[in-house]
């Protein structure tokens, strides 16, 4: 998308004035979309097909989504035996789809001898599994060495095919898991493998029952969806809603990558798309190019954590936590909308202290009629909610899939025939394989910390060193969560956290759904945090920013994720849990009250540029009015609203003279 013209723009906090580049000098092409997701997701660095070879592929993706939903609505194989024949096949397309190396997706048609080797390997370690079970299971730890040797092959076959689909961090983490499990817990190597690899707390464990149940349904719905351009619905109804208000591009980049994030379930995937859009709207607007890319990834990776799919997150959450899924999503409004509260201040804010309009009116969709005539692309998403409150996440998926495909016939350029029908199967398997590879390892994990007692040990780790004091506890378990999400995907992101550090915070006495909420908040803005920021590192090449920049940018910009967490950590309130309705609405008051603080300090402006000590004043408000307690509040909305008294009066003072 090219940008209009050249433009001459004054940077607020360096006073120079600069030129924005011409549309001949940029221009955000499909070419540089691709190259960029090619870079920064994995997901979309796969080999090249075409002719039979393409068509091959493709029905070979095509028939593991039909495997797929089978396995919930026809088959009825024992547990193991669905679980490991699935897992063969992801692994088996893995090697099929995914090149060992970035530069080798170049050539057409190729594949290496090795990859087909591995395939192979990989694959039938598996089916190995399943047609011996009955023996595997009679020897239960006395394994005979050919099942040794296919166990040991089947690991780390699964580890190579994770790293390409997925990336190295996962694997690095679970292979110093697995170090430790081998070489530090006095076991037999034969314990240890039939753990990993023969029993359901392993590869096969609670990862891949989550996935192989409803995740895969979900992504499969996810691509369905996709076809009936709800993603071009969603921004065409966030510029109706903040198009024309001052910076406008911008607060059309938070709602719709919200919503579009919401249902891709990627951050990476959702910067490089919508931003493709979004960007080149921000920097024609007068944004920075850093403030553009950082706003985008930072909306972006807040759509895993908006109900009602939270980036496929909450159906994990039913599993680990027990509580219903109604029950879950709930709770996450409120986080969320804190979360793109804090986003949305602080862009309104830059805007207003560049001078920045809106978009013209007249070149924008009215919300009314724009809503009576799209509307309808929303029915199978009201539908998988009202569905999964009165069913089971597989029956919502299916049935939401198939209002997916009824919806798409209103429209005859995304109505659904014979050709799109495949396509979105295809892509709902190719999704599948990096979510489904991500769990299979992120099972290794959790393997390693239920049979070895290292999940006691880092409990005790982090109790010790917190002194039993909580903040100094959920400090400490932000950082490891940060490190630990480094790079991977949303559902396995999850799957580590809740098995290694929600332990922890619920041992020093925070409510589960609490701790299990804190972890994976902490753990999804791994995406924008540095060193490690790929939504942002993405965001940044759609913008030609300097990576850094845009990273730490979009990190002080979804600042709510980093207090949010606190806050429902030591006020369940904010998720509605253990608390009457006044104390519910006195938390959700001062939470928007103390992002508002803290988004503002964080920009230096409100009704004008504010002093050093003025921000220092109005974040340190901002902070107490979210920390729970009467006397924090008071003096939080003192300090809030002291400074803002001031920046008014600041503002006038300033304001030029009106015309007589």
């Amino acid at each position: 998308m090219p940008l209009f013209g050249k433009k001459s723009v004054k940077d607020p906090e360096t006073e120079f004035e600069y030129t924005e580049i011409t549309a001949e000098e940029e221009t955000t092409t499909e070419a540089d979309v691709q190259a960029v997701m090619e870079k920064y997701d994995r997901e979309s660095n796969v080999r090249i097909w075409d002719g039979v070879p393409k068509i091959v592929v493709r029905y070979m993706l095509v028939a593991f989504a039909v495997y797929s939903i089978l396995l919930n609505f026809g088959l009825n194989w024992e547990t193991r035996i669905e679980r490991a024949s699935f897992v063969g096949i992801l692994v088996f397309l893995t090697f099929i789809v995914f090149p060992a190396q970035k530069g080798s997706r170049k050539k057409l048609n190729y594949i290496p001898w090795y990859d087909v080797i591995l395939a192979v390997l990989g694959g039938g370690s598996y089916f190995y599994f399943v047609f011996n079970l009955d023996k595997i299971v009679a020897n239960t730890i006395r394994l005979e060495p050919i099942d040794l040797v296919i166990g040991i092959i089947g690991v780390l076959v699964t580890l190579e095919a994770c790293r390409r689909a997925v990336g190295i961090p996962i694997v690095i983490v679970s292979s110093l898991f697995i170090i430790y499990m081998i070489a530090f817990t006095g076991k037999p190597l034969t314990i240890n493998i039939y753990n990993l690899f023969y029993t359901t707390e392993g590869v096969i464990g609670t990862p891949i029952r989550a996935c192989s149940t409803f995740i895969v349904l979900f992504v499969i719905f996810g691509a369905f969806l996709e076809r009936t351009g709800i993603s071009q619905f969603f921004i065409e109804l966030a510029n109706a809603i903040a198009g024309s208000s001052s910076g406008g591009p911008a607060k059309v980049a938070v709602i719709s990558s919200a919503l579009c994030g919401m249902v891709s379930g990627s951050s990476v995937g959702n910067t490089v798309t919508t931003g493709s859009v979004t960007i080149p709207m921000m920097k024609k607007n007068g944004y920075r190019s850093e403030f553009a890319g950082a706003v985008e990834a930072a909306s972006s990776t807040g759509g895993q954590i908006m109900p009602p799919i939270m980036g496929a997150a909450a159906f994990l959450m039913v599993e680990y936590t027990g509580f219903d899924y109604g029950y879950i999503a709930v709770r996450a409004i409120l986080p969320a909308a804190l979360y793109f509260a804090g986003i949305f201040i602080a862009v309104h804010l830059e805007a207003k202290r560049m001078g920045l309009k809106g978009l013209s009116r007249a070149d924008l969709p009215k919300f009314l009629p724009l809503f009576l005539r799209k509307g309808y692309l929303l029915l199978p998403l009201v539908l998988l909610v009202i569905m999964m409150m009165k069913t089971t996440m597989s029956l919502a998926a299916i049935v939401a899939t198939a209002a997916a495909i009824v919806v798409s016939m209103f429209n005859k350029e995304t109505r659904m025939n014979l050709t799109k029908f495949f396509d979105a199967l295809e892509n709902g398997a190719r999704s599948t394989l990096t979510v489904g590879i991500a769990c299979a390892v992120a099972g290794t994990i959790a393997c390693v910390i239920t049979t070895t007692g290292i999940g006691a040990k880092l409990i005790s780790a982090i109790v010790g060193l917190s002194g039993g004091h909580m903040f100094i506890a959920m400090f400490l378990t932000m950082i490891t969560c940060i490190v630990l999400g480094m790079g991977v995907p949303t559902t396995a992101n999850y799957v580590i956290m809740a098995t290694t550090c929600a332990p922890i915070l619920i041992k020093m006495g925070m409510a589960p759904l609490a701790a299990h909420m804190f972890v994976f908040y902490f753990g999804i803005v791994a995406d924008i945090t540095p060193p490690v920021a790929l939504a942002a590192y993405a965001g940044s090449a759609i913008a030609k920013s300097k990576p850094m920049k845009t990273a730490i940018t979009a990190t002080t910009l979804a600042i709510a994720a980093f207090i949010v967490p606190y806050c429902f950590g030591m006020n369940p309130a904010l998720l509605f849990v253990d608390c009457t309705i006044l104390q519910a609405v006195q938390a959700t008051i001062t939470a928007f009250l103390g992002v508002f603080g803290v988004a503002a300090g964080l920009r230096g402006y409100i009704f004008s540029n504010m002093k050093v000590w003025q921000r220092l004043v109005i974040i340190v408000g901002g902070l107490t009015l979210v920390y729970p307690g009467t006397l924090t509040d008071v003096i939080g909305i003192i300090l809030v609203f002291g400074v803002c008294f001031l920046s008014k009066m600041a503002g006038k003072k300033n304001a030029p003279p009106a015309e007589a």
